[in-house]
């Protein structure tokens, strides 16, 4: 039977009283709580304003000077820095934590596959935590790269392959599967490199790798 109008307000009344009840009680407990929520949250606000954002701040000056010498290709410079500016594995060293820190380690491992230290350039581009699509899809691709250097083109295909799925776009995803066809072709698994090859010269059309895909394509089926 449903309660009636009387029912229904006794029983919230009985509940409000029990409330107040409880909060009399416990009101010194509560108190405490709302304060040390309070602090908490103040606390969480400072070290944000005045720690970890002049962090970042200062991070992102360094990495600027950086980001200059690696445009000119002084990547020496650029890892390491001058009197003044520390280069990008200072930022790595001295801001950690910090998104400046974070892509100090992309522009690191780029700059030692250019200056073809392939051990280093894995290692930071492994610890690279790329969130956005187009630097994820190029650390895997130059992962890849260092790798074949290294003469792994089993790896190399992981890697390849990983960065065609992250970047499936125009401009990355055609490379990507173009290297991952020819490490394939290193590998004799000539089939898996006819499917890399085809996927280039029916999906991407507009790329650079398009007008050689008709030779790449030919040669895998030779070898099949």
């Amino acid at each position: 039977m449903e309660k009636t109008f009387e029912e229904k307000n006794t029983e919230m009344g009985g509940f409000i009283s029990r409330s107040e009840e409880f909060i009399q009680q416990n009101q010194k407990t509560l108190i405490i709580a709302v304060v040390a929520v309070v602090v908490i949250v103040l606390a969480i606000f400072g070290v944000r304003k005045w720690y970890v954002q002049p962090r970042e701040n200062r991070a992102a000056e360094e990495m600027f000077a950086a980001e200059q010498w690696f445009a000119q290709g002084d990547y020496d410079k650029a890892l390491n820095g001058d009197d003044t500016f520390r280069g990008f594995l200072g930022v790595i060293d001295d801001f950690g934590c910090t998104k400046a820190s974070n892509l100090a380690k992309y522009y690191a491992g780029c700059a030692y596959l250019h200056l073809e230290n392939y051990e280093e350039a894995i290692h930071w581009l492994k610890k690279y935590n790329g969130k956005d699509l187009f630097t994820g899809a190029e650390a895997e691709m130059m992962l890849g790269d260092a790798q074949w250097e290294l003469g792994d083109a089993a790896s190399a295909v992981k890697h390849y392959a990983k960065a065609a799925k992250k970047g499936d776009n125009a401009i990355i995803a055609p490379t990507a599967l173009f290297k991952e066809g020819i490490a394939y072709l290193q590998l004799n698994d000539n089939t898996k490199a006819l499917e890399c090859f085809n996927a280039v010269k029916h999906n991407y059309p507009e790329s650079t790798e398009w007008s050689e895909m008709d030779k790449w394509i030919a040669v895998a089926e030779a070898g099949k």
